[in-house]
């Protein structure tokens, strides 16, 4: 059978408290800023008259809030692997103040002690990302910045520290599809907004 016409859409949560400070946000359920909250309806306008035959979030709150608000909550189901990057010691703090005591620090390179690797994310997305480009209709995962991004680099089949390279904003929609049967990435980061 064919794949052609068939898709997945990334949809990462709106902001956070934590997003805007740039504090990693793993598995501390922070809720939606009321702007957070326009950009997952915003978000929700960007996809309006799409129809998902599967509709997958992270349990984290903010997330679930996220589809909720973009109006794709209804028959939504949620799934521990779509749960954000487990930053174990790194939880709360930022990169600057990583890189204080490790001046080349890069999660997608060195991971989190405590916590997981690229690696470890990547072994925890790819049976549901299979279950997507291997499945019938098209899908939505609402999650989180950089389990999205692995997600992304694994959808295509790049390791899954390839996903630096995939920079992803808040309630950003992206579009995960095939060319020719090959999975591709159709479109990334869209936001409504030019950067």
């Amino acid at each position: 059978m064919s794949s052609s016409g068939r898709y997945l859409v990334l949809l990462r949560h709106g902001e956070t408290e934590w997003t805007i400070s740039g504090r990693h946000t793993g598995r501390s359920d922070i809720e939606l800023t009321e702007a957070g909250r326009e950009e997952a309806r915003a978000a929700g306008r960007r996809l309006e008259g799409m129809k998902f035959d599967r509709v997958v979030t992270s349990p984290m709150h903010r997330a679930v809030e996220t589809c909720r608000l973009a109006g794709f909550g209804d028959g939504a189901t949620t799934d521990d692997a779509l749960m954000e990057w487990d930053y174990g010691e790194y939880e709360g703090i930022t990169t600057a103040e990583i890189q204080e005591t490790v001046p080349d620090w890069s999660l997608f390179v060195q991971g989190c002690p405590g916590g997981e690797s690229a690696a470890d994310v990547g072994a925890r997305v790819d049976p549901l990302v299979d279950a997507a480009r291997e499945g019938e209709g098209n899908w939505l995962f609402a999650a989180h910045g950089h389990v999205l991004r692995v997600v992304g680099a694994r959808w295509v089949g790049l390791p899954p520290e390839d996903g630096v390279m995939l920079n992803l904003g808040t309630a950003a929609v992206c579009f995960l599809g095939f060319e020719h049967d090959r999975p591709v990435i159709t479109h990334w980061n869209l936001t409504g907004r030019i950067p």
